[in-house]
């Protein structure tokens, strides 16, 4: 493959053509123009390109590869050097988390070698040889029509095999009219919160702790966000009635963050509270189908009354979030008004990618997938569990085995934030707990963390890495 690439030398200048294209190379890396990973043109090419003996551009390379600008690999020809690496990252001030993880305590940005945010590269596996398979069945298969505009609702195969995965592993009472296939369950919640205020509803009621983003996401949509303590059953039904609010969004079976499920007696509650208050309930099945836990998952709270609660999904955190593909189930007249508020907003998610989830649901390989993401979580957790156990006396880990996430406690006293900082020093990336409230000081100090996409080894060592910085 000819590389190229535009690169400014002057001939008559006193600097040497060498230390031009060195200097030259060295700025456009500094102004971001050349971008981590980015291959460049071999040494011929370079010299033919500017006319150059290839001896003058063999130098600058060798070096620019000593200074540290540019890596030679043996068959992947010489790139900028991947600054931003898997392994290597370079994290600049945290700027993807929230600010209310506490002071850095003047710490300059440090390499990350174990990332254990529950967010970011938190993904264990994809199947690809059998979405691969699936994908090309379904592009032969298809008649000029599946690649016209999509459907709203999305395509009818996919909400056939939907009503049939989510009835027999979910509980989920519903129908392929009933359903919409959405771009994650971030559009389910934009969806909602345009149109609660049409039923007459200007809060949503959120789980505290729970999702700052999905909290930051309310408040921007116009909506009052509405905190409300989640214990040991789950949300407080008590002090949601007491709120006002008329619609809540929970995650009942696995909640996010602390890992506890929703108690059948707070179960009932929230169902009754509903029927009060002619109210709504949005049920976000978070982690979809990760249950390692021993015993049965439990079943959608949306069975307990399917008039009530609107039931969302996605395949972000069993496939993979690039995706963009979730669904919900809604009651007739509230999927009515989500179709129309959509209709507002885009055209409908794209076809032969819902076709291809359509066919992995239809021959049996998403289930064969999940029960191989569930051992393979579950050997994380277990990981996470005995390293606790061994190397953080008086913290421990809560919440049920399920997910890509864990909820660590830690012991009474600990400065959560400083901890954070420190960990960072020692190339561990994590999320305190604070974050995910909307107030401080609601509970005691924890972490975070995502666990499920390293190595059983990795799970030892990044704990191990977060009690050397734990200690005084």
């Amino acid at each position: 493959m000819a590389l190229h690439m535009a690169v400014e030398v002057v001939r008559d200048s006193s600097n040497s053509l060498t230390s031009q294209i060195q200097d030259f190379i060295k700025r456009e890396i500094a102004q971001g123009i050349l971008h981590p990973g980015t291959r460049l043109p071999s040494s011929r090419r370079l010299a033919d390109d500017l006319d150059v003996s290839r001896s003058v551009v063999v130098e600058a390379y060798g070096q620019l590869v000593a200074e540290g600008y540019l890596e030679a690999v043996q068959g992947a020809g010489t790139r900028v050097v991947r600054h931003l690496g898997a392994e290597q990252a370079v994290v600049p001030a945290l700027l993807d988390e929230p600010r209310d993880d506490g002071p850095h305590l003047g710490a300059p940005p440090a390499p990350v070698r174990w990332d254990l945010r529950p967010s970011g590269g938190n993904i264990p596996a994809f199947p690809r040889r059998e979405w691969l398979g699936c994908y090309q069945r379904v592009l032969y298969r298809a008649d000029p029509a599946d690649h016209d505009y999509p459907s709203l609702a999305g395509e009818a195969d996919l909400r056939l095999e939907l009503a049939r995965y989510l009835g027999r592993l979910r509980g989920v009472r519903t129908a392929p009219d009933r359903l919409m296939v959405v771009a994650g369950f971030a559009q389910t919640l934009g969806l909602m919160c345009a149109v609660l205020p049409r039923l007459g509803i200007g809060a949503l009621a959120i789980e505290d702790p729970g999702h700052p983003g999905q909290r930051q996401f309310v408040r921007e949509s116009g909506l009052r966000a509405v905190p409300v303590p989640v214990d040991a059953e789950g949300i407080d039904v008590e002090a949601l009635a007491a709120s006002g609010a008329r619609a809540v969004l929970v995650t009942p079976a696995h909640q996010f963050p602390t890992g506890v499920t929703l108690s059948a007696r707070r179960r009932e509650a929230l169902a009754r509270w509903a029927r009060a208050v002619d109210g709504w309930i949005v049920e976000d099945d978070y982690d979809g189908g990760l249950w390692y836990e021993r015993g049965a998952r439990p079943l959608a709270l949306q069975r307990t009354d399917p008039e009530r609660v609107v039931y969302a999904g996605t395949a972000s955190k069993s496939l993979a979030p690039g995706l963009r593909l979730g669904w919900l189930a809604a009651p007739a007249p509230v999927l009515d008004l989500l179709m129309r508020a959509r209709a507002r907003q885009d055209l409908g998610t794209e076809t032969l990618t819902q076709l291809a989830f359509a066919e992995l649901l239809r021959t049996g390989l998403f289930d064969r997938h999940l029960r191989r993401l569930n051992s393979l979580a579950r050997s994380r957790r277990e990981a996470l569990e005995e390293a606790v156990r061994k190397h953080l006396p008086g913290a421990a880990v809560l919440g049920r085995g399920a997910g890509l996430h864990a909820y660590l406690r830690l012991p009474r006293g600990t400065d959560e934030a400083a901890l954070v900082a420190r960990a960072l020093r020692r190339s561990v990336l994590l999320r305190g707990a604070a974050a995910f409230h909307a107030g401080p000081g609601r509970s005691a100090p924890a972490l975070v963390v995502g666990h499920a996409h390293l190595p059983r080894s990795g799970v030892a060592e990044a704990v191990r890495g977060l009690a050397a910085a734990a200690r005084p």
